[in-house]
Parts: C-alpha cells; structure tokens; sequence
C-alpha cells in the first residue's frame, strides 16, 4: 500500500468566502474519485484546520501500490478535477508519498 498525502495552499487573491468554496469544490471533486479509479482504496480530503497551520487543505489518499499511484496521476478522471478544481486555485503544493509498512 501507498499513501499519498498532499498540502496545498490556495492563492491569496480570494476572499475567505472564495477560499471556502474553492475548498468544498476541491473536497468534493477528489473525494468523488473513489470508487472510479483501480487502485484508489481510500481518498480524504481534510478542509478544516486549526490557526497553527500553514497550509489551506490536505489530500490523504491510499493505493493498492506505487503503479497504481502513477495511473491516478493520469486518468483522465483525476485530471479533470485538479485542472478545474485545483490548479487554477492554488499557490503551492507538497507532496509526500510512501509505502505502508504493514504489520
């Protein structure tokens, strides 16, 4: 298994009210993959975060394995949603990926 996680921090030109919609639309668009994609076990989108945080939104998703990782990054249906989603809203990304030791 492999995980996935993502922070993003969106552009400071929106309103709060702005930033709250895009985070729905982007919570909504990602975690409406699940099920469309093989090899995608598990996808969160997490928009609540306390003042201490630096980053506005945060991906945690888990795969069957790292190829399968690699397809999620294409497919059509993924590309869709982070074109009209989230890249046009964002400022920065990062990005961790790992294996799950199991056991």
């Amino acid at each position: 298994m492999v995980k996935h996680i993502i922070i993003w921090t969106l552009k400071d030109s929106f309103s709060l009210e702005e930033k709250e919609n895009i985070k729905k639309n982007i919570k909504t668009g990602l975690e409406g993959l699940k099920g469309k994609i093989d090899g995608l076990t598990e996808i969160k989108v997490q928009t609540d975060r306390l003042p201490s945080s630096n980053g506005d939104l945060m991906l945690d998703s888990t795969f069957t394995s790292a190829e399968a990782l690699k397809a999620y990054a294409v497919h059509p249906a993924h590309v869709e949603v982070a074109d009209r989603d989230v890249r046009p809203f964002t400022a920065t990304r990062s990005c961790i990926d790992f294996e799950i030791q199991e056991g």
